[in-house]
């Protein structure tokens, strides 16, 4: 089994260039959410007033939309959205600086180009496992679209928040090959 690695927002070149599809990480640091609703809104804002309402050079954006907190907790349950709802945003986010998302599911022919030519990645996140991720948030604040409700833009603060690369910048992507494997081994199982 490969090694895990330990990284740190915000991305940079060098730390994606190291990531390959199928690695495990653990992720730190500040993770922004947004799901549809704002990601329409902030590409709206964008094409109004050439700004976002979050500063996203360097920074992953977590498709989630979580469950309120209980007493003493930082944020609800926070599982992975379907990350293809997201696409028709994407590209633009990337060529705008984003280099990570979070999500579960595949991604579309555009995301997976834009993700080679602006160097960026995409992590699938353990869908089912909504409770257990959330004890790896440990600050959650609304920093944009609070009328949004679960959908909000929340900064959040990660400590290793367990995520696979499942699509990377040299092509890969882990839903493909999973796919190609299981054919294999199906092809060589005839009865």
């Amino acid at each position: 089994m490969s090694e895990v690695k330990r990284i740190t927002t915000p991305l940079t070149d060098e730390v994606i260039e190291d990531l390959r599809v199928g690695d495990r990480v653990l992720l730190n640091g500040v993770v922004y959410t947004a799901r549809d609703a704002a990601h329409k809104r902030m590409l709206e804002e964008y094409e109004k007033t050439g700004k976002l309402p979050i500063d996203i050079k360097g920074q992953v954006i977590y498709y989630v939309g979580p469950t309120p907190p209980k007493p003493g907790q930082v944020i609800g349950s926070a599982g992975p959205t379907t990350a293809y709802r997201m696409d028709k945003y994407t590209p633009k986010l990337h060529e705008l600086g984003l280099k990570a998302t979070i999500g579960k599911g595949f991604r579309t022919q555009p995301v997976k180009e834009a993700l080679k030519k602006y160097k960026a990645v995409y992590f699938a996140a353990y869908g089912g496992t909504a409770a257990l991720l959330s004890k790896h948030i440990v600050s959650a604040k609304i920093v944009a679209y609070e009328d949004l409700g679960p959908e909000a833009i929340r900064k959040l603060v990660f400590k290793d928040f367990p995520v696979i690369v499942a699509n990377d910048i040299y092509g890969g992507d882990i839903f493909e090959e999973g796919q190609a494997k299981y054919r294999e081994i199906d092809l060589n199982c005839s009865i």
